[in-house]
């Protein structure tokens, strides 16, 4: 549960009562529309791009914006952030409003032009999962033959390793490319396909399972490859590249809608590499769309004043920089209590 208390830092009473009811909403809307979090049987896991997680662009989200995606946040055990900006204190204010059981791991800055000087990140409750010491930065080796005409990926991916329960599990986090507005846009379709294929190749050099003894093989380990790919459409080549290189989108979320705002694009992917062999699909999978239920439409008369510092944007592009771009792509699994072979 969030610190509720910490609404009243929130002095203006208006924007108290407009949090207080916009957190009631979230919180019938996301009991709905997720499963409840266990402490053992299941493990939600979840993807987001939150938009620029802090940049300021058009004015830094306010306390109000912070407890919505906070209270989001908290219905999952592990989530994996892409697209925060320069310094910690988003993460640390996510943190702060979460409790003092929840923790973070996050990349160095990304620097270049076109890494947008981004960190990624994987944010989880201590209670449920514990971070196996695994984090590191991909990069290309030069001259690799898995490349694709690539250098470097424009932010690198990070991996980290996590236990929930007996199961031992790596992540692969990314953000890749845009470049030009297009589905089929050739810088994003070499990074995509560059880091399956490499992902695959050296899976084996991932794995946070423990070892009986020096140079034995881990025990097993499942390996998710997750974030903000950028894909326009699924039956892209593309989302096919993935798929190619070994990797297989959970069948609840094959069919699930578009993770951008119009619903109408499938930027954000989670697919694990083979057959998984602790973590168990648990059929529950989905897109959660929050503004059906904060920052509405509706509401827009109401952030008018807020918004007149930043002036030139329309409600609902300036509310993407309160919330985001992107919505929260979320799946569940059951958890192998076994103990392991």
């Amino acid at each position: 549960m969030l610190s509720y208390a910490q609404l009243n830092n929130i002095t203006d009473t208006a924007q108290r009562t407009r949090t207080i009811s916009g957190l009631q909403r979230l919180r019938a809307a996301l009991a709905t529309a997720l499963p409840v979090r266990t402490m053992a049987d299941t493990l939600m896991l979840a993807t987001w791009n939150i938009r620029e997680l802090d940049s300021g662009k058009y004015g830094f989200r306010s306390d109000e914006a912070y407890f919505y995606i906070a209270e989001i946040l908290s219905r999952f055990d592990l989530i994996a952030i892409q697209e925060l900006r320069d310094g910690l204190y988003p993460l640390q204010r996510l943190r702060a409003l979460l409790g003092s059981s929840w923790d973070f791991v996050v990349t160095d800055v990304t620097l270049g032009t076109a890494g947008n000087a981004e960190r990624m990140a994987y944010l989880f409750d201590k209670r449920k999962i514990s971070f196996s010491g695994l984090a590191a930065e991909l990069v290309l080796p030069p001259n690799s033959a898995d490349a694709e005409g690539i250098v470097q990926w424009a932010r690198s991916p990070y991996v980290a390793g996590f236990q929930a329960g007996w199961a031992h599990f790596s992540l692969v986090t990314t953000h890749i490319y845009y470049g030009d507005d297009t589905a089929i846009e050739p810088r994003r379709l070499a990074e995509i396909t560059t880091l399956a294929k490499t992902i695959a190749k050296y899976a084996g050099k991932f794995s946070s399972a423990p070892q009986a003894a020096p140079g034995d093989k881990p025990t097993d380990s499942d390996l998710l490859l997750l974030g903000d790919f950028n894909i326009f459409n699924r039956e892209d080549v593309t989302l096919q590249a993935i798929t190619k290189a070994g990797f297989v989108v959970p069948e609840a979320l094959q069919n699930v809608p578009g993770s951008n705002v119009a619903r109408d694009k499938h930027y954000d992917q989670i697919a694990h590499l083979g057959q998984l062999r602790r973590l168990k699909p648990t059929g529950h999978a989905g897109v959660f769309d929050y503004y059906e239920h904060v920052y509405r439409k509706e509401d827009a008369e109401a952030y008018a004043a807020e918004r007149a510092s930043k002036p030139g944007r329309s409600f609902n592009e300036w509310r993407t920089y309160r919330m985001s771009d992107h919505l929260p792509m979320w799946i569940e699994f059951g958890l192998d209590n076994e103990f392991p072979a």
